[in-house]
């Protein structure tokens, strides 16, 4: 089991939603692709704001298991796609270690590979990216967190 990460950032769907269309803006002029592959679950939605603003029509999926919450397991490909990636601009949330980005780079070997966030270890395995974070920050997406009562610093470390 990996340890938990010593930092955190919280991103908004506001948030999720300017970086990710500041992703597209450098995208665009980039390449002439023909589809958008999305590496489920976290590329989804960053894919079809991609496709809204780049104005590609076919988007499809490869779908990847690899986490439970915070923990990185094996990896496991439940859908895959024809082809060798030519015309392909596949899109994922984050780049973390790089596991299912090698995963995927093997199916998808000539595709033009795009996150909005990226992590060391990870960052070679794409093409472009848009924000690095430290391998030691876990990112908390807006589907993955719910509004709720923040405690004071203060009262956290016993001062209250």
């Amino acid at each position: 089991m990996d340890m938990p990460p010593d930092k955190n950032f919280a991103v908004s769907w506001d948030q999720l939603h300017r970086d990710t269309r500041a992703l597209s803006w450098r995208l665009n002029g980039m390449g002439t692709w023909s589809r958008i592959v999305a590496i489920t679950r976290g590329g989804l939605v960053p894919a079809a704001i991609v496709a809204r603003e780049l104005d590609i029509r076919l988007v499809d999926t490869v779908c990847i298991a690899s986490y439970a919450h915070q923990d990185q397991g094996e990896t496991s490909i439940l859908k895959g796609v024809v082809g060798d990636g030519d015309g392909t601009l596949l899109i994922d949330d984050l780049v973390d270690t790089g596991k299912t980005a090698r995963v995927v780079r093997d199916m998808l070997p000539k595709a033009f590979f795009a996150t909005v966030y990226a992590k060391p270890e990870g960052r070679p395995l794409v093409d472009l990216f848009l924000t690095e974070v430290s391998q030691d920050t876990w990112i908390h997406f807006p589907w993955d967190t719910e509004l709720h009562y923040a405690e004071p610093l203060a009262e956290r470390h016993g001062k209250a």
